[in-house]
């Protein structure tokens, strides 16, 4: 079964794989490639997305292939106490492919393991969101060599921000010296570092040294200690702090952004995060395409 629960199974030739594919569905007429003219997705989401949901919706739609769409399940029969095994079992029974968003991390694995179908991971709580960080890491693949030596800054809730723990994964591939950002209360899970990555405060301490800058937002929905948020209440980056950056960096964002990223910011032609959400169509059509368009996927299966 070829389910996409995580970057781990990914290698840096299935990578580029994907990316190739990525590159010719990018500079292709649309509608070149219509492999999913007959299959049916299932957006499945137990949590508010914008950018993941719709992405992932027009991507199946330009290859050819119809939706059906659970952005709220207040409406659907999880109110009534339905289980997440359940619901799948039953979505299985009228779609070829589930994207599912859920609180819980862990929840694609649990997804998986009763699906007939395959699970694509949308984003499990603090724990994944593969798709992200492959169109994170595409982005930096068209401005930056990743055949190179690169410096690269996570910045922000390190701790909760599932974007991170996956585009760190697949970072750790590369010749990538990392610089974790954060306050005390927000770091990077400690089984995600390495002795060699550097830790910051914050961002005067390596902006001028840096490729890339990845800013993330406070995940408040899932920080309730009022302490802690107070820790990071004026945590970003500001006009001051990219004029000391290199006139070559990029600005990288997931989005949605709060206070951490002004939009005076947008018209910095360094600042790459609206070019993120359009790569994240791209990555997501290459992924369908392998699904349904090839005979194996470009990543290895669930083990």
């Amino acid at each position: 079964m070829s389910h996409l629960l995580s970057v781990d199974q990914f290698d840096i030739q299935s990578i580029a794989d994907l990316f190739a594919l990525t590159e010719k569905i990018e500079t292709a007429p649309r509608g070149t490639y219509k492999v999913a003219s007959s299959s049916v997705l299932t957006n499945l989401f137990y949590e508010p997305s914008t950018r993941t949901s719709s992405s992932f919706h027009s991507a199946m739609a330009r290859l050819g292939g119809s939706v059906i769409s659970i952005n709220d399940v207040s409406f659907s029969s999880v109110s009534k106490g339905e289980t997440l095994e359940d619901t799948i079992q039953v979505m299985a029974q009228y779609s070829d492919v589930i994207v599912l968003r859920h609180p819980d991390k862990g929840s694609a694995a649990r997804a998986a393991r009763v699906s007939k179908v395959p699970i694509i991971n949308g984003g499990d709580g603090v724990g994944e969101h593969p798709t992200q960080a492959l169109l994170d890491l595409y982005t930096i693949h068209k401005h930056k060599s990743l055949d190179q030596p690169l410096s690269i800054a996570l910045v922000g809730d390190l701790k909760h921000g599932r974007t991170v723990h996956s585009l760190l994964k697949l970072l750790r591939m590369y010749d990538v010296q990392i610089h974790l950002v954060s306050p005390p209360g927000f770091l990077m899970p400690p089984e995600l570092t390495q002795t060699q990555d550097v830790w910051h405060r914050d961002l005067h301490g390596c902006i001028q040294d840096v490729d890339v800058v990845y800013m993330t937002r406070v995940q408040k929905e899932r920080i309730q200690d009022a302490t802690l948020l107070q820790q990071i209440s004026n945590y970003g980056i500001s006009l001051e702090l990219m004029q000391l950056a290199r006139p070559d960096m990029i600005l990288m964002h997931p989005l949605p952004r709060v206070d951490e990223l002004p939009t005076c910011l947008d018209a910095d032609p360094r600042s790459k995060y609206f070019e993120q959400t359009g790569n994240g169509l791209l990555v997501r059509q290459a992924i369908f395409y392998s699904l349904f368009g090839m005979p194996i996927p470009c990543w290895r299966p669930v083990s």
